[in-house]
């Protein structure tokens, strides 16, 4: 499991001080780049010539209210690995460590050059399944 941190900014939050519900995409995003960067790779796959990894599923729950000033780890990991894809889970813990949103996302490899379909590169497919967690 992977684990990072994010402060809650007042950008982040609707006008009640709450965040703003696409904010929690935003912070889950951020963790899977620390992620990625943190696997080593041997290519960068957001700036690949060949592969793109594109979002095609996101999912959350918002459990407790996170607001403005709140500082969150979130712990990163993976849920499902196949031969084309992978699921991203990802908890959000407050700093009392009482787990204020939970998210998925689901991210596919593709050709950049047809947009379809390919199997993850092998480099990319053993460093995510050091993350596996069912």
């Amino acid at each position: 499991m992977f684990n990072t941190n994010i402060k809650v900014y007042f950008f982040d939050a609707d006008p009640a001080g709450i965040i703003f519900y696409a904010s929690l995409f935003k912070f889950s995003h951020s963790a899977y780049e620390d992620l990625m960067r943190q696997l080593k790779l041997d290519r960068n796959y957001f700036f690949d010539p060949e592969f793109v990894l594109p979002i095609v599923h996101t999912e959350s729950d918002y459990l407790k209210p996170i607001k403005v000033g709140d500082d969150l780890k979130i712990d990163v990991w993976v849920s499902r690995l196949m031969k084309s894809s992978f699921e991203l889970s990802y908890k959000f813990h407050q700093s009392d460590y009482d787990v204020a949103a939970t998210a998925k996302t689901v991210h596919v490899c593709v050709s950049k050059a047809s947009f379809k379909k390919v199997e993850l590169p092998a480099d990319l497919f053993s460093k995510l399944s050091q993350h596996l967690i069912d």
